[in-house]
């Protein structure tokens, strides 16, 4: 009876090593689960493409937007906005805190290094901002030896830093820089011509003027992690879409009174 029973536990032994993936076979890797909410970093100091809305407190611009309409159309259900510095954005893609940076970043090959881009959504380029009463400075020829205001982490602040002679200050938001610029403590500021541009219409021009060209075109592109390239390609097709579809036209427009130039 004994030898029976050693026998009969023998043969169910081997069926339970077989049972578990004995020899070659291997079980099937878990799918894993599609991730449902998009978190996104940006500097809410940027209007219009990323402002905070005074009597809501909402996050609005033509950035928040138009990320929130990718997210959709890219499947997610949630889309989340975080704020935070403008130079803090990038080492959070690093440590994961945030999924995409949108926060009117410019394409460059410096921060290439550190992020993927996606493909360029809007095309824009620096001026030069002073007071009304300035009729020195008629461009950035002659900011040589003068008092550049810029926000910190920006094109503008790299543009200011070229400039011979200058005393640069930066500062966390381009709020903070016009004050400065009102009070006269800094002789122009360095930015995005369709920030100046909005600054100027919400009243900035009883004080400030653009002088000079625009200089070079600069596009900007959401930024991802150099790891999650996947996810930059998804927000590629999501953004064609949207340009395909008519939505992007109609964003574009409410936040800056025109269809884009095709």
């Amino acid at each position: 009876m004994r030898k029976f029973l050693c026998a009969l536990m023998a043969v169910m032994m081997l069926g339970v090593l077989t049972g578990c993936g004995g020899g070659d076979k291997k079980a099937a890797p878990a799918k894993a689960e599609t991730k449902k909410e998009l978190i996104v970093g940006t500097e809410p100091g940027f209007a219009p493409f990323e402002f905070q809305d005074e009597k809501t407190k909402d996050y609005a611009g033509f950035d928040m937007d138009l990320i929130r309409a990718i997210a959709k159309q890219a499947g997610f259900a949630k889309c989340t906005i975080n704020n935070m510095g403008f130079d803090a954005l990038i080492p959070a893609l690093g440590t994961k805190n945030i999924d995409v940076i949108a926060s009117g970043m410019t394409i460059s090959e410096e921060r290439a290094k550190k992020v993927t881009f996606t493909k360029g959504y809007y095309t824009s380029g620096l001026v030069v901002l002073v007071n009304k009463d300035n009729n020195a400075i008629k461009g950035i020829e002659d900011l040589k030896n003068k008092r550049i205001g810029a926000q910190i982490g920006t094109t503008g602040a790299m543009q200011a830093t070229k400039v011979p002679g200058a005393q640069v200050k930066n500062f966390n938001v381009n709020s903070d820089a016009a004050l400065e610029l009102k009070n006269k403590g800094i002789d122009a500021i360095i930015l995005d011509l369709p920030v100046a541009q909005w600054f100027l219409k919400q009243g900035g021009s009883e004080y400030a003027k653009i002088v000079g060209a625009t200089l070079d075109a600069e596009e900007y592109g959401f930024a991802v992690s150099k790891d999650n390239k996947d996810l930059a390609a998804k927000l590629d097709k999501a953004l064609a879409e949207l340009q395909k579809n008519g939505e992007y036209d109609k964003l574009y427009k409410k936040w800056f009174g025109e269809a884009p130039k095709k």
